[in-house]
Formats: structure tokens, C-alpha cells, sequence
């Protein structure tokens, strides 16, 4: 079991925030301080870096990794979504940098008992804050057929996802479903032999989707980004790293409203406002990681990394 979080597009990520020494930084999902702690080298005196995390456990960690560094970091145990509110506790109106990695760190899905993985035998959990009460078994155990598959095809994509469900809300009437390894057995008696001998686990899509519906992350994700946007200095910069499509396709179509404006050629209904926006586009093609970072971080090989950039005039 590793319980190093090795960063994703490390070096793609420093180059997008492009890092004042005095800047203000903000890492929205600081997992084992990887990122973190390269941003935080970069600071000066004058620098200061806020990192947030769900995960109590995550924020412990970071702090001995950071503290090894410098003292010019706050850390908030909270999730993302409620970011705003967190900054201006701290007096923090404007920021030169935000980082998002939404991919769930290494210590998280290794780690048995947290029943992030399919790998593993263990209660249903998956909870990134573990004071929060709702988990994977309540929703395996209480959902209707209905809204099972609606979550499996929403947040899973999965195609057999009402034989999924099906299958699911049959098994419980006789007893709940309590395991991870349980719901594995479920998910690939639902699916045809065909769909059993392709690549990939068989249960991966519907881990997913519960992952995403436990920790509500699609909303989240939209609100941080939302609350963030106007908070960035001229110059400032945003750089999000997804790791499904849905996360994306979010990102992407947020970073598009904000760089067109209403009014402008895009819209020929509307008159225009202003001539342009704010907000411009760090890279018009998605950036990916080189064939070298997956073959030495397998996890790495979905991600997608996007940048906004607010103009400096």
C-alpha cells in the first residue's frame, strides 16, 4: 500500500498558475499535499498558499509535508463547495492562482476501509469526509430502481444500468448489501459475458457514479468554480485537472460562458455590452499527460487539464 499521492501534470500545473513569489494561491482539493507543496516551495515570505480538503485524514498528513517548507499556508478542513464562505473567514477577497485536482488520491482508494475501490473487500463507504453520514451502502440499500439507474447512467454511463439496478433492488429483498465485493458480484451477474471479457473491471463505472452521488462532487465542482471565477486577480489563473468526462464537460462549459461575452458575434440577438471579457482561454486544446507520466502513474491516464487566465487589462 503506497501512501504517497503522486501528483498528476505536476509540471503542467506549475506552468499554468504561473506562480508569483507574492502571490496568494488557493489548492481546492489538497489530497496529500503534491501539488501543494511545489507551490509552496515557489513562495516567498510575502507568498501564502490556502489548501482545502474534505478529508481530516489528508489534511493531518499535508501538514507535516508543508510544515517542512515554510509556515505560509493555511490549510481548511472543508469541502470545496463552501469556499467562499471559508475565504472571507480569513480575510481573503482576491487570488493569483487556484488549483482543483479532482481525482481521488492514491491513499484513498488504497486504503480498504474507505470502499472507494472495487480491489478491495469492505463496507460500502466511500465518504472523502468521513463526519458526513451519508454513504455508498445507504444508497445501495434505499434508492429506488428509478433512482439507481438515473445516478448509473448519469454519473456511471454505464449502458446496462437499469439491469444494474435491477439486479440490486432483487438482491436486497432478501438481505442488504453490505460489502464492496458483494455489489462486484451483482454488478457483473447484470452484465452479459461480451461485456465481462472487455478491458477494464467490469465494476468501475458504477463505482463512479457512487462515488460522485456520495460526496455530491458534480455541484460541488460547479459552485467552487462559480465562487472562484471572480476572485482572481488580473493575471490570476485557474487550472483544473479532471479525470472523467462529466468533470470536464462541467469545467469546459463554465470557462466558455465566462470567456464570451453576451452580446459579442457568439450571440447576434443580443446587443452588445462590452467588447470582451474578462477572462481568456490558458489553452484551446485540452492538455493531456505525455505517454512517460503513464507509464509511471497508470492513474494518470484519463486526465485533462484546462486553464483560465483574467486578463491583465
Amino acid at each position: 500500500m503506497s501512501n504517497e499521492h503522486v501528483p498528476v501534470l505536476l509540471k503542467e500545473a506549475l506552468t499554468g498558475l504561473n506562480i508569483k513569489p507574492e502571490g496568494i494561491y488557493l489548492d481546492l482539493t489538497l489530497g496529500r499535499g503534491g501539488h501543494a507543496k511545489e507551490i509552496l516551495k515557489r513562495l516567498s515570505n510575502k507568498g501564502r498558499l490556502i489548501a482545502f480538503d474534505k478529508d481530516l485524514e489528508a489534511i493531518k498528513n499535508s501538514r507535516i509535508v508543508l510544515e517542512n517548507i515554510s509556515n505560509n499556508f493555511t490549510l481548511v478542513h472543508s469541502d470545496y463547495r463552501y469556499v467562499k464562505d471559508e475565504l472571507t473567514k480569513l480575510g481573503i477577497d482576491h487570488l493569483d492562482g487556484v488549483l482543483m485536482d479532482l481525482g481521488v488520491s492514491s491513499p484513498q482508494f488504497d486504503d480498504p476501509k474507505r470502499g472507494f475501490s472495487y480491489r478491495y473487500d469492505s463496507a460500502l463507504d466511500m465518504r472523502m469526509d468521513r463526519s458526513e453520514v451519508k454513504t455508498a451502502y445507504d444508497i445501495i440499500n434505499n434508492y429506488s430502481l428509478s433512482d439507481l439507474t438515473r445516478i448509473f447512467r448519469l454519473y456511471g454511463e454505464d449502458k446496462y444500468s437499469y439491469q444494474i439496478a435491477k439486479k440490486i433492488v432483487k438482491a436486497r429483498e432478501s438481505k442488504e448489501i453490505q460489502t464492496t465485493f458483494e455489489l462486484v458480484d451483482i454488478i457483473k451477474s447484470a452484465k452479459p459475458m461480451k461485456e465481462l471479457a472487455k478491458k477494464g473491471h467490469p465494476a468501475k463505472q458504477i463505482f463512479q457514479a457512487l462515488r460522485i452521488e456520495v460526496n455530491d462532487e458534480l455541484n460541488a465542482l460547479k459552485q467552487a468554480l462559480e465562487d472562484v471565477i471572480p476572485l482572481l486577480n488580473k493575471g490570476g489563473r485557474l487550472v483544473v485537472i479532471s479525470f472523467q468526462s462529466l468533470e470536464d464537460k462541467i469545467t469546459k462549459d463554465i470557462f466558455k460562458k465566462v470567456t464570451q461575452v453576451e452580446g459579442s458575434r457568439h450571440n447576434v440577438y443580443t446587443l452588445p455590452t462590452k467588447e470582451e471579457s474578462d477572462y481568456l482561454l490558458g489553452n484551446k486544446k485540452v492538455i493531456v499527460p505525455s505517454l512517460e507520466e503513464i507509464q509511471l502513474n497508470h492513474r494518470a491516464e484519463s486526465a485533462k487539464m484546462r486553464i483560465l487566465i483574467r486578463k491583465e487589462d
